[in-house]
């Protein structure tokens, strides 16, 4: 089915697009970009508190080292505090070092003896001191006079440990703000790259998707699968979609009732829903070729595979179970022909012998030549049914020795054989015994002293049958394979196919749970051997009224 072209869409809109290459782009775009500006505000939140965290430790190591410093204790008991005393010398030199906003001394009650700004040097300061006059080390970013700033606080103590006053140390705040903004450039360009090459990477997913969907519009992708689901739904044949480690991805209707499947069968591995045999095999690929034959629960299939480029397969599947029937009696209706064309032939010179009787007057030579010809038949039919009470099985056995006869083939019951009226599945059996007589036939005919001697034996409920004749034999080494549907070594009949006969008698023999073996005949030919268990009905089952009378099993001449 081919793509819809972008010219069958409609006419062209603005707004959201509606091919699946566009909308996955800008979606990917999208999320891209929110993420990005995610993982950035996320990253700048905690730098913003680590920068102001790292300016109030700077304060706070500057404070302890000021009040560590000798002497200082000594010049706030014994000198003024004024511009030009030693604490605000020392407190200058130590703000001009480092780099601090101010670094302010006080003495018990809050009063300044050093400040940047001299004529504030004396007044008391703007910020409660309390916690570091207690003896506390305080970190914190407030406003003061000289404006907002990260701060750190100590105790200020004398050799006896005794606390005299505190240092208070200031970082601009302006500083530290602008550390931070300093630092977004940097990041921008970081997570403006990342953002550069996720639209790239995009870029390429979606056009890797747009060549795998065929440039389709997503109402396109959903159009094209509601078709789909119903086409395969719809048609009378089989298909069944493999990926490439054979486990199943699709099963259709038909295929399901073709392969008695349900479906649940749809994901599982093919191994493990398919028995062992020849449909498996065409199924995994493991046999190729085209229309290839297969039988599965009494079913005749046809059977085409074709790969696909993930490694998978599908697997299209036709009943032939009807058309192989109709060529089977298409096969023996032609033969029946030929017997009736030649038995035509026969009858006539037979007229012809007992009109030349009757015009010579010999009387009694006719009615001879009459009984011996109508007695000959009436006695390989009696022979049957007396031995086969069946009736269905019967009047096969006698059908098929008068072919068997008009192709030169003498068709006998082997000793011993005796089957009572009992079979629970008549027309099975007949497939059977009909199969391998046709093929014996086959076999046999145009051999010196051709002949097929079929065998039937009840034992308990099972039924043992076998077919022996004349012809060349099969090697042994085919004795495997002539069981295998498509195998045949006769040529091809009108209808096309052949292969079939014994991979049927086989899949009847194993759904009763028997089973079927070839073997070669003394004196050339082959041996087949059907065993049958549970084909009998028990004789209390069995219906009275269907019971041949004794004396009719006798010889009534």
């Amino acid at each position: 089915m081919n793509a819809p072209s972008i010219s069958d869409r409609g006419p062209r809109r603005f707004g959201w697009p509606q091919r699946v290459f566009s909308q996955v782009l800008l979606m990917q775009l999208a999320i891209i970009t929110g993420v990005t500006v995610l993982v950035t505000g996320l990253f700048l939140a905690p730098l913003s508190a680590q920068l102001d965290d790292e300016a109030m430790r700077r304060a706070l190591a500057i404070a302890q080292s000021t009040a560590a410093q000798p002497g200082i204790t000594e010049d706030l008991r014994t000198t003024e505090a004024s511009a030009s005393g030693p604490v605000q010398s020392a407190a200058e030199r130590i703000r001009r070092a480092t780099g601090a906003e101010y670094v302010v001394v006080m003495d018990r009650r809050g009063v300044r003896w050093s400040h940047p700004e001299t004529d504030r040097i004396g007044e008391v300061v703007s910020t409660d001191p309390g916690d570091a006059l207690r003896g506390r080390e305080v970190m914190e970013i407030d406003s003061g006079t000289l404006g907002r700033s990260a701060r750190g606080k100590v105790p200020l103590r004398d050799p006896g440990d005794e606390v005299v006053g505190a240092v208070s140390v200031g970082i601009e705040y302006d500083s530290v703000r602008a550390r931070l903004l300093g630092a977004i450039p940097g990041l921008l360009a970081y997570a403006g790259g990342a953002l550069a090459v996720g639209a790239l990477a995009a870029y390429l997913i979606s056009r890797r998707l747009q060549r795998q969907t065929h440039d389709l519009a997503f109402s396109d992708i959903s159009a094209l699968l509601t078709e789909r689901e119903a086409m395969l739904h719809s048609i009378r044949e089989g298909v069944v979609a493999l990926d490439g480690t054979g486990r199943i991805r699709l099963l259709n209707d038909e295929a399901q009732r073709l392969l008695g499947l349900g479906p649940e069968a749809a994901g599982r591995p093919l191994a493990e829903v398919l028995d062992g045999g020849r449909t498996a095999d065409v199924l995994a690929g493991r046999v190729v070729g085209d229309d290839l034959l297969a039988v599965q629960g009494g079913r005749v299939l046809l059977a085409n595979r074709m790969e696909t480029d993930d490694g998978g397969a599908v697997v299209t599947l036709r009943d032939r179970t009807e058309l192989e029937h109709l060529g089977r009696e298409l096969d023996s209706t032609t033969g029946l022909i030929d017997a009736l064309r030649a038995q035509d032939h026969e009858h006539a010179n037979r007229l012809h012998t007992l009109l030349g009787l009757l015009e010579l007057e010999m009387h009694e030579d006719a009615m001879e030549f009459v009984t011996e010809v109508v007695g000959v038949h009436r006695a390989t039919a009696e022979q049957v049914t007396e031995k086969v009470q069946d009736p269905l099985l019967a009047a096969l056995l006698v059908g098929k020795a008068t072919v068997a006869a008009e192709r030169g083939v003498s068709l006998r019951l082997a000793p011993g054989t005796l089957l009572p009226d009992r079979v629970v599945d008549p027309r099975g059996l007949v497939t059977v015994v009909g199969n391998l007589v046709d093929n014996a036939t086959d076999a046999a005919a145009g051999s010196g002293d051709a002949r097929i001697e079929v065998g039937l034996r009840a034992e308990g409920r099972t039924v043992v049958l076998r077919v022996r004749d004349s012809g060349p034999g099969i090697a042994p080494e085919q004795y495997a394979s002539i069981f295998t549907e498509g195998w045949s070594t006769k040529d091809l009949p009108a209808h096309g196919k052949r292969g079939l006969g014994l991979a049927l008698v086989r899949r009847l023999a194993e759904r009763q749970g028997g089973s079927v073996t070839v073997a070669g005949a003394d004196g050339g030919g082959a041996v087949f051997t059907v065993v049958l268990p549970e084909a009998l009905a028990g004789p209390e089952t069995a219906d009275p009224a269907t019971a041949p009378h004794p004396a009719t099993t006798g010889d009534s001449r």
